[in-house]
């Protein structure tokens, strides 16, 4: 059995029953979605910067109103060039983490009954977020561009550093309790090209 990259499933078996097929498919249908979903992931996006923004791993025109912000910052440019254009987008992706994470990580600590002490937002080009010994959960503000799935993956992640400062067993086993299909989540991140 196969996934290509068109997403069309390939399954090569003897003559069998149509039923002895069926269930092959019901057993490896997590498998299927797995890959399915890391091929969704790994589509490079391209976003024409004229007009739209990528969001929560869709691509929308900056006329709506989850853009309005970007558009504040893009009316004030003073000279009209890729690298200005990019800053704005920039600031938009801070000022949306801002508004987002925060929420995301406050309802996963809650709910893991954890504390962290302070929550920083950092534009970084190697890593999605880290936890410091001290509790500090650093994220990155390129988060806003991933699936929110991915995200709250990400917020458990760091979340769990607070207990466990490795990726032990029970680190993972941590996560897992909280995000249940953790694996294939982290499968789907490594093969964004977001970063």
């Amino acid at each position: 059995m196969s996934v290509k990259k068109s997403g069309e499933i390939t399954l090569k078996t003897p003559k069998v029953s149509s039923i002895f097929i069926q269930d092959l498919l019901t057993k490896k249908e997590l498998w299927i979605r797995e890959r399915l979903f890391a091929l969704e992931q790994n589509q490079p996006i391209k976003v024409n910067l004229e007009d739209e923004v990528l969001l929560f791993y869709e691509i929308i025109s900056i006329d709506m109103d989850e853009a309005r912000v970007l558009r504040e910052y893009l009316e004030k440019i003073k000279v009209q060039n890729e690298k200005n254009i990019l800053i704005c987008y920039d600031k938009f992706y801070m000022s949306y983490a801002k508004e987002y994470l925060p929420s995301r990580v406050d309802y996963f600590a809650k709910l893991m009954n954890l504390s962290y002490s302070e929550l920083k937002f950092r534009k970084m080009k190697g890593r999605w977020g880290s936890c410091s010994s001290k509790g500090v959960i650093t994220l990155n503000t390129q988060l806003i561009k991933i699936d929110k799935k991915i995200i709250d993956f990400i917020v458990v992640h760091e979340l769990s550093h607070l207990v466990h400062m490795n990726h032990s067993k029970m680190f993972h086993g941590l996560v897992k309790q909280y995000i249940p299909d953790a694996k294939a989540l982290n499968r789907a991140l490594k093969e964004t090209n977001i970063m």
